[in-house]
């Protein structure tokens, strides 16, 4: 009996030591999750963190308002008065003449030409563009409001330090005068930068937007779409519903699944190769962009849509087959419908990743300085990360700030991305 109550004593006691040693596992593995959660979260957050700080004064800009008369003799030197004098016309003297009435203490040709520099080599196009809309302006005094230099706007914003020496900056102490005489003046204002959303690429950072990319990245998305989607989507139900298992389905899952591992530098080639070089194409075009996108984004959505029909309980297909209905009617009206929310969700998440691609984009040419907006898919065009990795490589100080404006503006693209899936996945979810 001593006997017996000793061996249940042993037994009791190795599997409470057993089930100690496992509660300890479970409080380590929860240890570890929480511990990457953590981690996690904490990377995240300092990333936006740098992003937002560095990137939201780029949603603001420093204009100077200057009441300009627009001196006819100036404008038409010629007595004709022809169309082609407004493009030729000496804007920036019109703008100088005003500037100098509210800076009495320019003294010689030095401080002039420092003077001048103040503002943004494109106030005089905003200049001629306005008369060109409207040709009745000649003559008058009108009110505009000209963007500063983008050295100006670094000071005005708290970027450059005036402790350091002149030789180390590009704004001299005369021009921080100059800057806080006018400051004072109530002639420089603060107004939020539409000119980030309003304008294309540019070698100035305060005339530089992200309209072109914008309307660029839309246009490859949609090729994208329109093509990778009914394809992708008819290969993975012919694959799953319609194909026999053999080894030549089990080849073509493997390649599948090996082309969806595939670098994305590697259809880069691939499109600069087959549309560029051999059908013709423009470089830096959207259309080009699209299809190199689509072969990319192809394999993903096949295999999203190949897990969405795996998803359909085989009971829909055998309750269908059982009341006569035939297999591709099956698959039509019971079985995709079923699927169709993943097969979506799986489209655009892969679009999102497509998006954010820009090593393919740069070996077909989009890493060209592009300034015009795109208005057909055949049009040189910029890429949303395309503009990310050229401002980031800019000399000028400005361009740091539009760098994380863009990757902001791109962050929400996906996000809006996202939300889309998830939007459609809800509202064609159907309930069995």
């Amino acid at each position: 009996m001593n006997n017996t109550n000793r061996v249940d004593l042993n037994v009791t006691k190795l599997i409470e030591n057993s089930l100690e040693k496992r509660n300890q596992k479970e409080r380590y593995f929860r240890i570890y999750g929480i511990s990457s959660l953590v981690i996690a979260v904490v990377f995240l957050l300092t990333f936006f963190t740098s992003i937002i700080s560095t990137g939201y004064q780029a949603f603001i800009k420093t204009d100077i308002e200057l009441d300009i008369y627009l001196d006819s003799e100036v404008i038409y030197p010629n007595e004709t008065k022809t169309e082609e004098d407004l493009f030729f016309a000496d804007y920036d003297s019109l703008i100088f003449t005003s500037l100098k009435e509210h800076l009495p203490e320019l003294k010689n040709r030095k401080e002039r030409r420092q003077a001048k520099l103040i503002l943004s080599s494109g106030a005089s196009y905003q200049i001629q563009n306005q008369i060109i809309k409207d040709k009745s302006l000649v003559g008058q005094t009108v009110s505009f409001i000209l963007p500063l230099d983008d050295e100006v706007d670094m000071y005005l914003k708290g970027y450059v330090d005036t402790d350091s020496s002149e030789n180390s900056r590009k704004i001299t102490d005369f021009q921080i005068g100059l800057v806080e005489n006018l400051y004072e003046k109530g002639l420089i204002h603060k107004n939020f930068n539409t000119t980030l959303f309003t304008s294309g690429d540019s070698r100035e950072p305060e005339l530089a937007g992200v309209l072109g990319a914008l309307v660029g990245s839309f246009m490859m998305l949609t090729i994208t779409f329109v093509i990778s989607f009914p394809l992708a989507v008819s290969a993975a139900i012919y694959l799953e519903e319609f194909a026999k298992k053999n080894i030549w389905t089990d080849f073509l899952e493997v390649n599948i699944n090996n082309l969806a591992a595939v670098p994305s530098i590697i259809y880069g080639l691939l499109g600069l190769a087959i549309f560029i070089n051999f059908f013709g194409f423009p470089r830096s075009a959207p259309i080009v962009g699209g299809l190199v996108l689509s072969l990319m984004t192809f394999p993903v959505v096949i295999i999203a849509s190949r897990a969405a029909l795996k998803s359909v309980p085989p009971s829909i297909r055998d309750a269908a087959l059982g009341l006569g209905a035939s297999k591709i009617q099956t698959t039509l009206h019971h079985v995709v419908p079923l699927a169709l929310p993943g097969m979506l969700t799986g489209s655009i998440v892969g679009m999102a990743r497509a998006l954010g691609e820009s090593a393919p984009l740069i070996m077909i040419g989009m890493v060209a300085f592009v300034v015009d907006i795109p208005s057909s898919v055949t049009e040189p065009s910029a890429a949303l990360p395309v503009q990310v990795f050229l401002w980031s490589d800019a000399p000028e100080r400005g361009f740091a700030e539009k760098t994380s404006a863009a990757i902001m503006v791109l962050l929400v693209f996906l996000l809006f991305m996202n939300s889309l899936a998830i939007w459609l996945r809800n509202k064609f979810q159907i309930k069995w």
